[in-house]
Order: C-alpha cells, then structure tokens, then sequence
C-alpha cells in the first residue's frame, strides 16, 4: 500500500489551472500554427496570427490568454493500492483550485446556486471532479478549465440506434453549424458516443482534452473525416469563412443499450485548456 499525500493534488493543480490559462499546449500550438500558414482567407489568417501573438504575450506577461477563464474539471485516475493521507482528496483538489485562481490572478466565474441566488463564490470552486480507479500505485491527473461561450454551444443527442454513423456525423455537424462564430473558432471538438444520457457528455469532455489520435482505427478514421467535413463547412477563424473551422476533433466511445445511441458534442475554442500530471 502506497501513501499519498492530498497536498501534492492540491500543489499540482494550483499550478495547472495558472499555467493552463496563460499559455496553449505544444499540441494545440503547432496546430493553430499550421493552420495559419495553411489559411488562403487573408481575414482569417489575420486573426489566426493574432492568436498567437496574443498566446506569446499572455505566456511573457503570465496574463490569461482570455478573460473568461474557465470552471474547473477534474479527471482523477487512481491506483486501488493507493492510500490518500494529510486530508481530503475533494477537499484538496478544490483547495489547489481556490490558491491558483488567486494566485494567477485568474477571473472567478463561479455562482453557488444555478438559478435563484447566482452569488460569486469568489474562489471559482467548487470544481467538478470525475474519479476513477485503476490497477497498481499509479495516481492520474488531467485538469479542464472549461470557458462557457464554447460550453454553451455543446449538445446532446440520443440517437436511434438505426441512424448509425450517419446520425453520429450529422450530429457532430449540427452542433457545429449551430455554433457558429460563437463559441471562438477554430474549434476543438470532443465527441462521446455510448453509455448513457450523462455519461456520454462525460465522454466528450474528457475527448476535449486529448491531443492523440482514438485507438482504435475505426474511431481514428471517424475523427479524421469528421474535421475533414467540419472544415469543409468554411466558418472559419472567429467566423469569418476561412479554411480552418476545427483544429482537432477527438471522441471517447463506451459501450450502450441495444436500444440507443447517445452522441455528445463538446465544443471548445480553440485554447481548449488542459493539462496532465502522474504520478508513478
């Protein structure tokens, strides 16, 4: 039985939701570069270099490469010989939360009641937190921070099962389209097929943030051909009708009823803020 102190969770994502907000992952970056120099519409190509300048100021600067700096999702993996000392693991890990937003002098977007009070908590906690358990000492650690002009243009759909992938694309695309220039493009566009009604928007935020291409081949190609037809929608960057829509789609399947298929769709702009931490 391994011990693990909940301060090192706490530590880890007081640093990850600062670093997160002020600078693009590598991946997402060398994407967003090559989609400029690829861009035929000199508008969108403007503003795809403005991007990457505003993410090269932000990083020098330490400033939020965009002022709504997200809600807070937790993926935590943990190994079943794990023993979690020095407090709570919930407790620790919206902790980490509350220090990095003052810290990193991060915009707190948080209300503590949805519909009737709608008061600041001040610290942007609580978070949401997803655990899941693995086999050995190996503790996982993937931090969200999920802007909510690209959350609020995500979608559900139950489909039939007889729509099949068919229904899956046009679902993907609808979402986009629906979109639009609202949700900051180019996008980054997770998809979760399977499961249940919530378990699939499970699924498509965690594809939000994975920078590798599905496993499995089948999913693979689907993730291909289905940036390949958003694209060909030419919303382009901020809206404004160029080549690149999407920069990434990624999707998370699981296994479901005989009876449906439920398909979720993500949407992120194109920061799409995430970052990872294990520990061996």
């Amino acid at each position: 039985m391994k011990e693990f102190s909940v301060q090192k969770l706490k530590e880890a994502v007081c640093e990850m939701v600062q670093e997160v907000n002020v600078q693009y992952s590598a991946e997402l970056k060398d994407r967003l570069t090559k989609a400029c120099e690829n861009e035929t519409s000199a508008n969108c190509k403007q503003v795809l270099n403005v991007l990457l300048e505003n993410e090269k100021i932000a990083k020098e600067k330490r400033m939020p490469v965009c002022q709504d700096t997200g809600m807070v999702i937790v993926f935590l993996k943990v190994g079943q010989d794990v023993h979690f000392v020095d407090g709570l693991v919930n407790d620790a890990i919206n902790e980490g939360v509350k220090q990095g937003y003052l810290e990193g002098y991060l915009r707190k977007s948080i209300v503590n009641d949805p519909l009737f009070e709608r008061k600041n908590t001040l610290t942007n906690t609580p978070c949401i937190i997803y655990t899941e358990y693995i086999k050995g000492e190996r503790v996982e650690l993937e931090v969200l921070c999920k802007g909510f002009g690209s959350e609020n243009m995500s979608r559900m759909y139950m489909l039939k099962p007889a729509q099949g992938l068919q229904g899956v694309k046009d679902s993907v695309l609808d979402a986009v389209k629906r979109a639009g220039p609202n949700a900051c493009p180019p996008l980054v566009v997770g998809v979760g097929i399977g499961g249940t009604f919530d378990y699939a928007a499970v699924l498509a935020k965690k594809a939000s943030g994975r920078e590798t291409s599905n496993l499995d081949e089948r999913y693979a190609r689907l993730e291909q051909e289905l940036l390949n037809e958003i694209n060909d929608l030419h919303i382009g960057a901020m809206g404004l009708k160029g080549d690149t829509t999407a920069l990434r789609v990624c999707i998370e399947q699981y296994p479901t009823h005989i009876a449906g298929l439920p398909c979720a769709v993500n949407i992120c702009c194109h920061v799409a803020r995430h970052a990872e931490r294990i520990w061996e």
